[in-house]
């Protein structure tokens, strides 16, 4: 009976799992992650971020596509 019961919680927490894996995947990618930077570099030079958001940004993917290519080895 407790089986017919949680089904749909285990259920839920299975796709849950998934989802996060999928995240974590699409996020670690490296190139997903070139990819971002080339549109973040398209962006800065066509005036639509400033260069305080871009520093910020490439920061951030460049410390990500560091941790992932680190994950590899």
């Amino acid at each position: 009976m407790d089986n017919i019961l949680l089904a749909p919680l285990k259920g839920v927490m299975a796709l849950g799992g998934k989802l996060n894996d999928m995240i974590n995947h699409e996020l670690s990618d490296p190139d997903k992650i070139k990819e971002q930077l080339m549109k973040l570099q398209l962006q800065f030079e066509l005036d639509e971020i400033n260069e305080e958001e871009f520093q910020r940004q490439e920061a951030d993917l460049l410390s990500r596509l560091d941790d992932s290519e680190n994950e590899e080895e």
